[in-house]
């Protein structure tokens, strides 16, 4: 087909994604703590995206600040990321209410009914993250709009399938509502990929992460845009005993401190220094911050460095709009090559 037809094909299949949030592309940003703040969600909005920003920790006054400074900075639609294990959540969700917040993702755990309702109540749309069909039923019977699926692939907090397996499993089975895909989608051949198989969109982070627009540190970007994607790694957990939710990043002192402190912290748990409770907390403390002191402060060697492996085509620091409409080009070039259609038979 040639590029007119392409860019009627993309637009075609990517429609359902757009209707839902929109925005002109159907492509979400990570939700990024630390990252994912009003210039960086504004600028995805504004380059035809849609960005979500990141509430994380944050107290309903802080929320309350950073969504009224995200809706000066852009006229587009953009959506708030809210843990499901904050203990304010209600109270987060009431803010993004009185703010018009369109819509609200919620990760981090299966939400309760009562909350996807409160939130819909405000006329906001939620979408939640599934890792599996039956989990993606429940949701959608609790009243979920739009589902997210992450692979492994992700930086930060991951799963254990890969996003081609979740892929598989999820899209064919679900259909009620749209569906995008996350977890190492760095170039738009992948998203053609994953569109064709039945998503609604995509959701990308580690690629915005160097972007222009982003205020993650100068030596964050630059260690970004030298890794590759076997420098992020998912965090390393010695002992069943003590349970370490696996999270992906680059690999650096910190990491490997980790690995030292669970050996050390465990050796005095089985030598009667340290009661169980105590270790658990030892080991989990660790990481404490790290995240700020990579993203904001520089400290790359301290840090987390959190990642997905799409690192390796982070090649230098873009504008958002550039990196979205260079995603857009190499998804129309391979709808115009067939390649699209090809992995859809």
């Amino acid at each position: 087909m040639d590029r007119a037809q392409a860019r009627r094909r993309l637009d075609a299949l990517w429609a359902p994604g757009c209707a839902f949030l929109g925005s002109d592309l159907a492509i979400m940003g990570g939700a990024m703590s630390w990252v994912s703040e009003r210039n960086l969600v504004a600028a995805t909005s504004n380059a035809g995206g849609f960005g979500v920003l990141a509430c994380g920790a944050m107290t309903p006054e802080l929320l309350d600040a950073e969504i009224a400074a995200t809706a000066a900075l852009t006229d587009r639609p953009f959506g708030v990321n809210l843990i499901v294990m904050h203990p304010e959540l209600d109270t987060l969700s009431d803010v993004c209410a009185a703010r018009g917040v369109g819509h609200v993702v919620l990760a981090g755990g299966v939400p309760r009914e009562a909350t996807i309702a409160r939130i819909k109540a405000s006329g906001a749309k939620v979408a939640a993250f599934a890792s599996t069909v039956a989990l993606a039923r429940r949701l959608i019977r609790l009243g979920a709009d739009a589902l997210v699926i992450e692979g492994m692939e992700a930086g930060g907090h991951i799963g254990r399938v890969a996003t081609g397996v979740l892929a598989q499993e999820i899209l064919p089975e679900v259909r009620e509502v749209p569906v995008f895909v996350a977890g190492g989608i760095g170039r738009g051949e992948a998203m053609v990929n994953y569109l064709q198989m039945g998503a609604a969109g995509c959701q990308i982070g580690t690629r915005l992460v160097c972007a222009t627009e982003s205020i993650a540190h100068a030596a964050f970007k630059q260690a970004i845009i030298r890794a590759n994607a076997r420098d992020a790694q998912p965090s390393v957990q010695l002992d069943p005993e003590f349970p370490v939710i696996p999270v992906r990043a680059l690999i650096n002192q910190a990491s490997l401190r980790f690995v030292e402190t669970q050996r050390e912290v465990i050796a005095r748990f089985r030598a009667g220094e340290l009661a169980q409770k105590e270790a658990q907390l030892a080991i989990e403390h660790f990481w404490a911050g790290a995240l700020r002191r990579a993203v904001i402060d520089g400290d790359v060697e301290n840090g987390s460095l959190m990642a997905g492996q799409s690192v390796g085509m982070v090649r230098r620091e873009q504008p958002v709009a550039e990196i979205l409409a260079e995603m857009v080009d190499q998804a129309l070039d391979c709808l115009a090559n067939s390649c699209g259609e090809r992995a859809a038979q």
